[in-house]
């Protein structure tokens, strides 16, 4: 049986798409593995396990230092830009002023030519040029009208009548947002959550890490598990306990703490190699075609 055409036709003057798949160029997607994603129990900003963590209203989870270092930093970078903005305001204030006090002297001074017409008029070119002598290209000393011809003067091609776009700043938002999420964060939104630590015999001979559980089925929690945590007093359980319990007695299982529905806070999953959970787990790369750029060496071809 014949093979496909475009597979083996390699005579064309331009490359074909399995050509090119198996250069590496075009859209490359692959998989990421386990080792690519979060695990529940580390903090989404240093992703290191979570030390004195906190959580948003939304399930992030951070380190308390982390988060407070990141709202610090961003009320830090909001004060510079509202300082800089007040700045831009205060000078075009000023731009303003200036353009009418100038206004009000090309008026005047119109005004003083039309009653005074009879008399000569010398202009600054003429006065510099008596005083200074000629400037040509490379004088150091500009006259005022040269200023104003080189400032009117639309010649893109020099350097000092080069046109400058000015940085305009807009006015800076004053709420700090969630480094994850995006959404408006604030310090007293935040709440401590705990996790209990699996403290059995058996555990503590096998392994030395540290595992959690759920307190209430005594499950041990991984990524592949829905978690709730209570924003009343921090507990976290998994969610069938969470929506069977809580949501039922509204009341913790650990502490006895009153709580109500809208307490139990959802926390974000970092998923697992083989299930989603709501995250993309698929990383694309768009590798453009071009002589010499060596990407077919770096990505050699994949069989598929």
């Amino acid at each position: 049986m014949p093979q496909r055409h475009s597979k083996n036709n390699n005579d064309l003057a331009f490359f074909t798409y399995d050509e090119k798949k198996k250069l590496g160029y075009g859209t490359q997607k692959e998989r990421l593995g386990r080792d690519s994603i979060k695990p529940f129990d580390a903090c989404c900003l240093c992703l290191k396990h979570f030390i004195d963590p906190m959580c948003c209203q939304k399930g992030h989870v951070f380190c308390k230092e982390c988060i407070f270092e990141c709202l610090l930093s961003q009320k830090k970078d909001i004060q510079r830009k509202q300082a800089a903005h007040t700045a831009q305001q205060k000078q075009e204030n000023q731009e303003e002023e200036d353009k009418l006090l100038q206004q009000k002297a090309r008026e005047l001074e119109a005004f003083d030519q039309q009653n005074h017409g009879a008399l000569p008029q010398y202009n600054d070119r003429n006065q510099s040029r008596d005083k200074t002598g000629f400037h040509g290209a490379n004088s150091v000393k500009v006259t005022s009208y040269e200023e104003e011809a080189l400032r009117t003067m639309k010649a893109f091609w020099l350097p000092s009548a080069t046109p400058a776009a000015p940085a305009k700043v807009d006015a800076p938002s004053t709420s700090t947002v969630c480094p994850e999420g995006s959404e408006k964060l604030k310090l007293k939104s935040l709440f401590p959550v705990y996790y209990t630590e699996d403290n059995s015999e058996k555990k503590k001979s096998s392994s030395l890490d540290k595992t959690f559980i759920c307190p209430s089925c005594k499950v041990t929690l991984t990524n592949t598990m829905s978690l709730v945590a209570l924003s009343s007093c921090g507990h976290v359980f998994c969610k069938k306990c969470a929506d069977k319990f809580m949501a039922v007695d509204k009341v913790c299982l650990v502490c006895d703490k009153g709580c109500k529905e809208r307490h139990l806070v959802n926390l974000a999953k970092g998923g697992t190699g083989f299930a989603g959970h709501g995250d993309n787990l698929e990383a694309k790369d768009f590798k453009h075609l071009g002589s010499g750029s060596g990407l077919g060496l770096v990505r050699p071809a994949v069989k598929t």
